[in-house]
């Protein structure tokens, strides 16, 4: 079966005679190379100056290696997988200068990715590199692993609908985009695979992620620096590590984080459940955050804000921090594992969290009666309505330096 560009007028998908352009030509068979094929037929479709669509057709598997799909196109170009895409499966095949990407569109404005398929990153031999930091080693050097998706500088960007799974790295990433909409996808990988963060969004504005199942071995959605509203609603994560904004500020980096809410979520047998985790030394602010009707299930960390975020033991105390402040916890229910406290709030002693407010939160433990009391370090906020555990310690008001703290703030 072909890969096929095409135009799409009045809701009818004329596709390309594919006889005139043999370059076209797709074996599907998941063993011969597709890549030129895929690659001439977005080509075609972004000259086009209509409604371009490029089809991996159902009943089909496209074995395709690194490449970018680049814009401008003169239309709009849609990228409908309803077969399967997989990624070459040995990191030796990958060439050494080009080992961090896998499909990556760039300047790809309008770009939409849909369909009922599978996106296969074969991902086991990569997890399996003895640098990985689960067999022992480090990510340095050699031990690059690509992201399945990248989508770098495209504008009004579509994801819907497909099942995508098994990345060597994150499964997407979203990096300088402004006007980013997900909808509706499956996104799974084993619960010990590394760094398989679900969908990572940076230095990006307007993003909508909804009605998206995350299973994983990493966050579920990770919120980087430079990102600024962001809207997840009805998604359901784990295992894995949660949702995360952060980390943010290392090497004493500004980073800037706003207008985040995170609604109607469900996290199971997790490590995390909300996260902020930032980096002693930085600078920069989180601020405007809301996590609303958030259920918990055997979550270890329901709630936590950790500005101490460290990789190694040996990070030391900072004067500066990327200041949190205006983040509301509504609604949030649920079980924890008893290991840990089910609130944690540890703060920066030389910027505090401020503003921190919670209303309707009860945690239970997910087994036997000790309810735990949470931590705070150095957190201004109140509890609007009883929490269950209650949280006593937070400190009302706010810091004697928080105007000079407020400074920080970005947005």
């Amino acid at each position: 079966m072909e890969l096929a560009a095409g135009r799409t007028t009045a809701a009818i998908a004329v596709l390309l005679a594919l006889a005139v352009a043999s370059s076209f030509l797709a074996a599907g068979d998941g063993v011969t190379d597709d890549t030129d094929a895929l690659k001439t037929a977005w080509d075609t479709a972004c000259q086009d100056d209509g409604a371009g669509v490029v089809l991996a057709a159902a009943g089909h598997s496209f074995l395709v290696r690194n490449t970018v799909f680049t814009g401008p196109c003169q239309g709009s170009v849609t990228l409908q997988v309803d077969g399967t895409i997989v990624a070459p499966s040995d990191p030796a095949t990958w060439p050494a200068n080009n080992r961090r990407n896998w499909l990556i569109f760039y300047r790809a404005d309008g770009v939409s990715l849909v369909g009922s398929g599978l996106i296969d990153g074969k991902g086991q031999k990569w997890w399996d590199l003895p640098c990985k930091p689960h067999k022992g080693g480090n990510t340095h050097g050699p031990c690059d692993s690509p992201v399945a998706m990248r989508f770098f500088t495209s504008n009004n960007v579509t994801v819907q609908g497909l099942r995508v799974q098994n990345s060597p790295e994150f499964h997407f990433r979203f990096d300088s985009c402004r006007g980013v909409r997900v909808d509706g996808l499956s996104i799974s990988s084993p619960a010990l695979s590394p760094n398989t963060d679900g969908i990572h969004v940076e230095n990006t504005q307007d993003v909508l992620i909804t009605n998206t199942v995350v299973s994983n071995g990493d966050d579920c959605v990770s919120i980087g620096a430079g990102t600024l509203n962001v809207h997840i609603e009805n998604v359901t994560c784990g295992p894995g590590h949660g949702i995360s904004i952060g980390s943010l500020g290392k090497a004493g980096t500004r980073a800037c984080v706003g207008n985040v809410t995170v609604r109607n979520a469900v996290i199971r047998h997790s490590d995390n459940g909300v996260r902020i985790k930032t980096w002693q030394g930085g600078s920069g602010s989180v601020s405007a955050v809301a996590f609303e009707n958030v259920r918990m299930d055997a979550v270890r960390n329901p709630i936590i804000i950790d500005q101490y975020y460290c990789l190694s033991k040996s990070c030391e105390n900072e004067t500066t921090a990327v200041l949190v402040d205006g983040v509301s916890y509504a609604g949030i229910r649920g079980t924890y594992d008893a290991r840990s406290p089910p609130i944690h709030f540890g703060c920066s002693d030389a910027v505090p969290c401020t503003n921190i407010t919670l209303s309707d939160v009860e945690l239970l433990p997910a087994s036997g009666d000790t309810v735990d009391d949470p931590f705070c370090w150095n957190v201004y906020g109140n509890a609007a309505t009883p929490t269950v555990p209650p949280v006593a310690c937070l400190m009302g008001g706010v810091p004697r330096n928080y105007e000079e703290s407020s400074n920080h703030k970005c947005y």
